[in-house]
């Protein structure tokens, strides 16, 4: 164990090991502002993300200056499930980055692959639920029952939810040919419904798998340790 740590802790005073400071901030800039509004959001510590590109690669790995997050290496699927947008990545990605962030971009570009990462990382730390959200069109409109009619062939008549139907019509228990109903547009989406807590295990468990390294979560901490301390580079605001 004594030997990685070592290792690490030499690193402190190499400028090589801070190269990826500023495009580090940048990129946890860019998400803490797109993630800000979700529920129970907490602002991510862009040391965290050095600390963990200082485990996946570091200066001295032939990846540092390609992919130093390592998302999108040979035989990992992170990167392909952040961008396919079926297990929430289109909810994590900032929209200034949807249409360029690419499966090519990530693997060959090191300040695409840092916003992979960290991406993929936020996506595996969000939990989901899909529920009723209104659009935009706050109007509320009316509809007239018809033969036959139910909740659901309203709703999806209208472009609406049966939540929405019934929030909004709570007598209407039993539906009658010529009732009146409101309602309003809507649709059942995907969205962030809270956050698991980030800690140097939940990483190694969540981003890394603890795939090839079992005392990854130890490193990591002793990492966190280490770029807490330093100076590192100095970004422009």
């Amino acid at each position: 164990m004594s030997e990685w740590q070592d290792g690490l802790t030499r690193t402190v005073g190499d400028a090589k090991w801070h190269a990826w400071d500023c495009e580090i901030q940048a990129a946890v800039n860019e998400y803490n502002r797109h993630l800000s509004a979700t529920a129970g959001y907490l602002s991510l510590d862009w040391r965290t993300i050095k600390a963990i590109a200082w485990i996946e690669t570091g200066a001295n790995h032939p990846q540092w200056h390609i992919k130093p997050l390592q998302i999108g290496v040979q035989g990992d699927p992170g990167l392909r499930s952040l961008l396919s947008g079926n297990e929430g990545g289109d909810l994590i990605i900032p929209p200034i980055w949807k249409s360029r962030l690419t499966m090519s971009s990530a693997t060959t570009m090191p300040s695409h692959n840092i916003r992979a990462g960290i991406g993929y990382l936020l996506m595996r730390m969000a939990n989901y639920e899909y529920r009723s959200v209104l659009d935009r069109d706050a109007k509320v409109y009316e509809v007239k029952v018809a033969p036959g009619d139910t909740m659901d062939k309203i709703a999806r008549r209208n472009g609406s939810t049966t939540a929405v139907l019934k929030t909004l019509n709570p007598a209407a228990e039993v539906l009658r040919p010529g009732q009146i109903l409101k309602y309003q547009k809507a649709s059942v989406r995907r969205i962030i419904t809270g956050w698991r807590p980030l800690s140097a295990m939940s990483v190694a468990v969540r981003y890394n798998s603890m795939r090839s390294d079992l005392n990854y979560a130890k490193k990591l901490e002793h990492a966190i340790g280490l770029v807490n301390a330093a100076k590192g580079a100095t970004c422009a605001p």
